[in-house]
């Protein structure tokens, strides 16, 4: 079966735009949440980490006229940077667009689309939708022509659509996958976080003793993955890691609330663990680093802490922590794409920045956050994401040579 490999990367942060400001920021561990720029943001905590406003795209505000709202924006430009990246754009690397799919995860799409609306507004056209443009855009802009997809379950979304997008390699389907996430400020999304109680009013603090909810993030990741004949085929100048497993799973257990023994998210990490033939523990065969899903709230963190601490075999042997979304918030649909890319930096480079200092770690959480960088020094990455409904999903990357 061909290896997936990830060949080209693209981003639009809240730390600003592109992969090599996506790292620096990771490196720099500095970044704050700010109030949302809207009138009718009336919450509590109208808190978001967002795309500055000088890397915001310039549209396009339609694609076949059809209106694009800021998710499709975020998307068509992370998916630009990924294409220009991998070198797909250039003479002599442009795959057989029958054999390029386009598969993105967003729990709310355009909805702002939907909010200008809802206050007469915008859009002129009648001609527009919440969520779907995300892919159906970036697959029209590259004339991708094989399968597309937007996948919408909540959180866990641009997780799943990265093992999609293995799937369709390993299953034949694709030569090359345009895969990731995007996502964008939602008032509506906002303001439900703020009615259940879930936002931190300082800001996103997974795993500490005093966090109090989350914090979310906008923008969108996307990863080029290819199958490893393809890429030898045309020459790929560089790969970064390799998608070794993925684990699926569904707790079943309540609309937005983790399963307290944590037996589901258990199944979706050893899956994937067991399908990259990869350790819990360091060593040769070994994890380096796991980016956790860690919202900052109560119950996430604990179960998926204790789950993390259970894979391994003691204190020693536990594989270190990279808290993302303590740098650029939950992004939401985008989270899997953005821990995702985090996890193939780390690989790539062979380097764990600093974590964002958090306090005093929940002595129910028992996981290591490491304050300083450090070399990585096993082969494998953890990445998960999990959402609301009990979706979750593992993904293991692996180094480009392991």
């Amino acid at each position: 079966m061909d290896d997936v490999l990830i060949t080209g990367l693209g981003a639009l942060s809240p730390l600003g735009s592109g992969v090599d400001t996506f790292w620096r920021g990771m490196r720099t561990a500095d970044t704050a949440p700010v109030t949302v720029p809207d009138p009718l943001a009336r919450m509590d905590h109208p808190l978001m980490y967002l795309v500055p406003e000088a890397d915001l795209p310039d549209g396009p505000a339609e694609r076949d006229g059809l209106p694009l709202g800021r998710g499709s924006q975020f998307a068509l430009e992370a998916a630009r940077q990924a294409v220009e990246d991998a070198g797909l754009d250039r003479a002599g690397g442009t795959p057989d667009p029958r054999r390029v799919a386009v598969v993105l995860g967003s729990g709310m799409g355009d909805t702002d689309l939907h909010e200008r609306w809802w206050t007469g507004t915008d859009p002129g056209s009648g001609r527009w939708a919440p969520v779907y443009p995300v892919a159906a855009a970036v697959a029209a802009w590259f004339d991708a022509q094989g399968p597309t997809t937007c996948v919408s379950n909540a959180c866990s979304a641009s997780g799943y659509a990265l093992s999609e997008g293995a799937d369709l390699i390993r299953s034949g389907e694709a030569d090359v996958v345009i895969a990731g996430g995007a996502e964008a400020y939602s008032r509506v999304a906002l303001a439900c976080f703020n009615r259940l109680g879930a936002i931190d009013p300082e800001r996103c603090r997974p795993f500490a003793a005093d966090r109090g909810g989350t914090l979310f993030g906008e923008g969108s990741a996307v990863l080029v993955l290819e199958s490893a004949s393809h890429a030898r085929a045309r020459g790929v100048r560089t790969v970064y890691a390799r998608l070794a497993g993925t684990g699926w799973s569904c707790d079943a257990h309540h609309p937005t609330a983790p399963e307290p023994g944590g037996a589901q998210i258990e199944r979706a990490m050893r899956d994937a663990l067991r399908e990259a033939g990869a350790s819990a523990a360091p060593g040769e065969r070994g994890l380096g680093v796991v980016v956790p899903h860690g919202t900052g709230t109560d119950l996430n963190d604990v179960v998926e802490s204790r789950i993390l601490a259970a894979l391994a075999d003691g204190p020693e042997t536990r594989a270190p922590l990279y808290s993302l979304k303590a740098l650029i918030g939950h992004t939401g649909g985008a989270a899997g794409a953005f821990s995702a890319l985090a996890a193939v930096l780390m690989l790539h480079h062979r380097t764990l920045p600093p974590n964002v200092p958090i306090g005093a770690l929940d002595p129910e959480c028992p996981v290591r956050v490491p304050s300083e960088p450090s070399p990585i020094t096993a082969p494998y990455g953890l990445v998960n994401a999990y959402a609301f409904g009990g979706n979750n999903i593992s993904l293991v990357f692996g180094e480009a040579g392991s």
